[in-house]
C-alpha cells in the first residue's frame, strides 16, 4: 500500500508538472501527450497495485501470493464486518520464509483454520480460484498442496469469508455452500461450526512425544484419543461428570458451540446435553482447541479485549491423559510425574520391553504402587473376567501384551499392548492391581553396590534352601520305597514323567481316569463330535468348567503322549485355548480344555433362521483378528513352529466376551497312519483345505493362511464357501468374491443380514485379506503375522491378484464325492512323516 501511494502521488505530480509546462509554452504540453502520459501513469499503477487489495468477494480466475499482499501481511480476502482474514500467514511448523493458507481472527491474529497445516509454502507459490471455479493452492513445482473438493456439486461463481470465520464456495444456489471450512476442521471449533459424525479435529503433532490427538464422534459418543499405534481413547461426553444431561437414552451425532456453552444433539437435532463453559456473550467468538498437549481449551476471541482463555479444560485433569508424561510415569494430579518404584533401578524409568514377541528374553511382571491406575481402562473392553493368577497369566502367556491392571471389585482383566503414562488419583486406592513387563537385563542406576550385595544375600538364601529342599525330598524318596513295592517298567516311567512334568512351570496336571470321570459326571453331557473323538462338559472341584475331548485310535504309548501333551499344554496366548489337563490311564487317552462359553464360531456366523442371534460387524472383525493373532503365534513365536492344518469356523471357539481362541492345535502328533488319511479324503474339512494337500507340494503354514483366508470370507459373507444351492455364480463363494472385488461391489460380498457400511475401511481391507489368502500359489499368499498387520492398518493392502480357477475344480470335485466312503487316492503319501518332520501339524477334530 505504500507503494501504491507514492505512485498516486507521482502520478499527480506529473500532471501539475504538465500543467506548468503548458503555462510556459512547452510543446510537450499538448492534450494528446497529456493524456498519453495520464494513461501510462494509471496503467503501471493498477499493474503494480493490482494484488495488494484486499477483497470481500473472490470470483473465478483470482490468483495470489504472499508476496503479492506482503503489506496486508498476507491477507486478501476480509469477511464482512473483518472479523475474520483469509490469507497466507507465517507458519510454525518451520521458519519465516514459509507460510500457510489459513482463516484468522484479525483483532487476535489467531489462526482457527488453515488448508495446509503441515506442508508450508513459500512466499511465491499460489492460491487459485480458477475460471473453472477449483480452489487449490500449487507449490512452485506445479503440484498441488491443497484443493477444496467440489467435484460434481455443481459450478463455483464466488469465495466469500463469513464474520463466523467459516470460508466458503458459492454456486448459484447462495444458500447451500458447495464447500465449507466448517465441514474441515483442522484443530479448531468456532461458535456455530456444527461437528459431526465422520469430522475429525487433530493436534498439531508434539514434537517432544511424536503424538499427535483426535476429537472424533463415533458410535453415538464423543471421544478423544491418543495417536499410538492403536488409537486409545482418553475422553468421552457421556463420561464427563461436568456434563448436564437433557435428555436420557439417545446418542451424540453432533456438537455446537455456542457463545457460552458446547452443546451435544442427536440425530433429530434434539439437545441432549451440554458443557457450559462461560457466560452468555454475544458479540464474541468461542473457540474449542485441542491442542499439541491432548487438551481441549476454550478462548474468547473479542475484538477490544483480544484473547482470553478460559480455566475449564477437556478432560478436565490433565492426568486422565496417555500421554501427559513420559511412558510408564505416574502422573499424580496437582503434583507432576514420577517414576514407580518398581522401575526405580531403570534408566530413565524405561522397563526395556520394545519386541518381546522377537525376542528370547523372559520378561517377568513386576507389580505397581498400591492406587495406580491407566486411564484406559475406563474405555476399553476387558480381556476377560477371572482372578488375579488368571489375569497375570493371560498377559504373561501373551507376548504382546506390555502391561495388565486387575480390577479387584468386579475381576475385569485389562490388557495393553501399549501404554503411556499411569495415573495416581486418591480415593479408592485399592481397587487396581498393576503390573508390568521389565526385561531382565535393562536394569542400571547408582545403586550398583547395593544391588550386587542383594544379589548375593539371594543366591546364599536360594542355595541353602536347593539344599534343604532336595535333603528332604531324597529323604521322602527312601521313606516311600521301604513303604511301598516298586513299580513295573511302565508305571515307573510314568513316575519319573510326572516327576519331570511337576518341575516345568505352566505344564499340563495330569489327572486320573476317575477325576475327570467324575468332573463329567461319567461322560453324560456331550457338546459334541469331533475326527479325534468326543467332547463333554465338567466341572472341577474348584468350581471351573473344563471340555474333555476323549482321544480313540491314539498311537503313542504313555511317554510319547505325556512328552507331546507337555509341549501343548505349554504354550500359552490370549487368543489360543488353554489345555487344563490331560489323563493316561491304561487304554484312556483325554484332555482337558478349558470350557468355551460361546462355542464355536460356525454356529454364529451360518443361520438357517431369521430368529437366530447375529454377530454384527465389530465382533466379527475381533474375532477375524483374534484368530489371525492366534495362528501367527503358533507360526512364528512358538519354540517349535505349529503348523494347524484343520482351520475352519468349528475349530475357532469364543469366550464369554466373544474373543476368539483357536482350538485343537498341536495334535498331529497323536494320530496313527490311518488318522492322517483324513486329510487327503478331505472329511470334515470341505472347503478349508489349500491346493497344495491335492497336488505334490508339501504342506507348511501357508496351507493354515490358505484355510485362514476361507474362514475369513465366510465371516464377512455369513455363508459357507461353497453352497451348491446357491445360483451358480455364488456356488462358490471365492470366486464370486474375487469378481465382486473386481467391479467395486463390495456390497454383495457382505453378510446381508447385517447393515453395511461404506464408510468402514475395515470391510474392504478385510476382503483383500481374505482373497490375499486363497491365492493358490502359495508364494503369493502373505504371512500370519503380515495378515495381523494389515488388519490392524499397520500396513497397506493392495490390490489381490484374481486367483485361478483351481480351488473352484478340485473342491467342486471334493464336494462330489464328499458322500462317497473313498479310498486311499495314492496322495497320503504326501503327507508322510518326511513331509511333516519339519513343522509340528496338528489334525482335524
Amino acid at each position: 500500500m505504500q507503494m501504491c501511494g507514492w505512485l498516486l502521488k507521482v502520478v499527480r505530480w506529473e500532471n501539475l508538472n504538465c500543467v506548468h509546462m503548458e503555462a510556459h509554452g512547452n510543446r510537450r504540453s499538448s492534450p494528446t501527450y497529456l493524456v498519453m502520459l495520464w494513461m501510462i501513469s494509471v496503467a503501471s499503477l493498477l499493474i503494480t497495485c493490482r494484488g495488494s487489495i484486499q477483497k470481500q468477494v473472490l470470483f473465478p480466475g483470482f490468483t495470489a501470493a504472499q508476496m503479492d499482499y506482503i503489506d496486508n501481511d498476507g491477507i486478501f480476502l476480509l469477511s464482512n464486518g473483518s472479523v475474520f482474514g483469509f490469507g497466507f500467514v507465517t507458519s510454525n511448523v518451520s521458519d519465516n520464509t514459509f507460510y500457510i493458507l489459513a482463516v484468522v481472527h484479525m483483532a487476535t491474529t489467531t489462526t482457527v483454520w488453515s488448508a495446509n497445516p503441515n506442508s508450508p509454502v513459500t512466499h511465491s507459490d499460489d492460491f487459485f480460484f480458477d475460471k473453472d471455479g477449483n480452489a487449490f493452492l500449487q507449490s512452485g513445482g506445479g503440484s498441488n498442496v491443497w484443493a477444496a473438493n467440489i467435484s460434481g456439486k455443481g459450478t463455483a461463481t464466488s469465495m466469500q469469508l463469513l464474520d463466523s470465520g467459516n470460508l466458503v464456495v458459492l454456486g448459484k444456489d447462495a444458500s447451500s455452500p458447495l464447500w465449507q471450512s466448517f465441514s474441515h476442521p483442522t484443530d479448531t471449533l468456532l461458535s456455530g461450526q456444527n461437528f459431526i459424525e465422520g469430522m475429525t479435529l487433530m493436534s498439531k503433532s508434539n514434537t517432544v512425544q511424536n503424538m499427535t490427538y483426535t476429537l472424533q464422534i463415533k458410535s453415538g459418543n464423543m471421544m478423544l484419543y491418543a495417536g499410538f499405534e492403536t488409537p486409545q481413547p482418553y475422553w468421552s461426553a457421556q463420561q464427563d461428570s461436568r456434563i448436564i444431561v437433557n435428555k436420557n437414552g439417545d446418542s451424540i451425532y453432533s456438537a455446537n458451540l455456542s457463545s457460552a456453552s458446547w452443546s451435544f444433539y442427536d440425530q433429530s437435532g434434539s439437545l441432549l446435553s451440554q458443557l457450559v463453559i462461560a457466560q452468555e456473550n454475544a458479540n464474541a467468538t468461542l473457540s474449542a482447541v485441542l491442542g499439541s498437549d491432548g487438551l481441549i481449551a476454550f478462548y474468547m476471541l473479542q475484538g477490544g479485549n483480544g484473547k482470553s482463555k478460559f480455566s475449564i479444560t477437556v478432560p478436565a485433569d490433565s492426568c486422565d491423559m496417555p500421554a501427559y508424561c513420559s511412558p510408564y510415569t505416574i502422573c499424580s494430579s496437582g503434583t507432576g510425574c514420577q517414576c514407580p518404584s518398581a522401575l526405580g533401578s531403570f534408566a530413565n524409568c524405561n522397563p526395556g520391553v520394545t519386541s518381546a514377541c522377537k525376542s528370547n528374553e523372559e520378561f517377568p511382571l513386576v507389580q505397581l504402587d498400591s492406587g495406580v491406575g491407566y486411564v484406559g481402562t475406563n474405555f476399553f473392553p476387558p480381556a476377560a473376567k477371572t482372578n488375579l493368577t488368571g489375569c497375570k497369566s493371560a498377559c504373561t502367556g501373551n507376548c504382546s501384551c506390555v502391561a495388565v491392571f486387575f480390577d479387584q471389585s468386579s475381576g475385569n482383566c485389562f490388557l495393553f499392548n501399549q501404554i503411556g503414562s499411569l495415573q495416581h488419583k486418591g480415593g479408592n486406592t485399592t481397587r487396581f492391581a498393576s503390573f508390568i513387563k521389565v526385561s531382565s537385563r535393562g536394569k542400571g542406576g547408582s545403586d550398583s553396590g547395593s544391588g550386587k550385595h542383594n544379589t548375593i544375600i539371594i543366591v546364599i538364601i536360594l542355595g541353602t534352601l536347593a539344599i534343604i529342599g532336595v535333603l528332604i525330598y531324597i529323604g521322602f524318596w527312601i521313606y516311600k520305597r521301604k513303604r511301598h513295592p516298586p513299580p513295573s517298567q511302565d508305571d515307573a516311567g510314568s513316575s519319573e514323567d510326572d516327576g519331570f512334568l511337576q518341575t516345568i512351570s505352566g505344564a499340563p496336571v495330569r489327572f486320573t481316569y476317575r477325576e475327570l470321570q467324575d468332573a463329567t459326571s461319567n461322560f453324560c453331557n456331550k457338546l459334541g463330535q469331533g475326527g479325534f473323538g468326543s467332547v463333554y462338559l465338567g466341572t472341577l472341584p474348584d468350581g471351573s468348567r473344563i471340555a474333555v475331548k476323549k482321544l480313540e485310535g491314539i498311537g503313542q504309548g504313555k511317554k510319547e503322549f505325556r512328552s507331546e501333551v507337555t509341549i501343548i499344554g505349554s504354550i500359552h496366548h490370549i487368543h489360543l485355548v488353554k489345555l487344563r489337563g490331560f489323563c493316561t490311564e491304561g487304554p484312556h487317552r483325554l484332555l482337558a480344555y478349558e470350557y468355551m462359553a460361546n462355542g464355536s464360531l460356525d454356529k454364529w456366523i451360518f443361520h438357517s433362521k431369521e430368529d437366530d442371534h447375529l454377530l454384527d460387524w465389530d465382533t466379527r472383525f475381533n474375532i477375524a483378528l483374534g484368530t489371525a493373532k492366534g495362528l501367527a503365534y503358533l507360526h512364528q513365536d512358538c519354540d517349535s513352529k505349529i503348523v494347524h492344518c484343520d482351520i475352519k469356523p468349528e475349530n475357532v471357539l469364543l469366550d464369554d466376551n466373544f474373543i476368539a481362541k483357536v482350538s485343537d492345535f498341536g495334535l498331529a502328533k497323536l494320530m496313527t497312519r490311518e488318522q492322517s488319511h483324513v486329510f487327503t479324503t478331505l472329511r470334515g474339512t470341505h472347503g478349508y483345505l489349500a491346493p497344495e494337500w491335492l497336488t505334490n507340494y508339501a504342506i507348511s503354514e501357508k496351507s493354515d493362511v490358505y484355510s485362514y483366508g476361507m474362514v475369513l470370507l465366510e465371516i464377512i459373507g455369513g455363508r459357507k464357501s461353497y453352497d451348491p444351492s446357491e445360483i451358480s455364480e455364488k456356488a462358490h463363494f471365492p470366486s464370486f468374491a474375487f469378481k465382486k472385488l473386481e467391479e467395486g461391489d463390495l456390497q454383495d460380498i457382505f453378510d446381508a443380514k447385517l447393515k453395511y457400511n461404506d464408510k468402514d475401511g475395515r470391510v474392504e481391507t478385510a476382503i483383500k485379506v481374505a482373497l490375499w489368502c486363497i491365492q493358490d500359489d502359495f508364494y503369493q499368499r502373505p504371512s500370519m503375522s503380515k495378515v495381523v498387520q494389515m488388519l490392524e492398518g499397520v500396513c497397506e493392502v493392495l490390490q489381490p491378484p484374481v486367483s485361478s480357477q483351481i480351488g473352484y475344480r478340485l473342491y467342486a470335485n471334493a464336494f462330489k464325492s464328499s458322500s462317497e466312503e473313498g479310498t486311499s487316492s495314492g496322495m497320503s503319501d504326501y503327507n508322510s512323516d518326511a513331509l511333516l518332520s519339519a513343522v509340528r501339524l496338528s489334525g482335524p477334530r
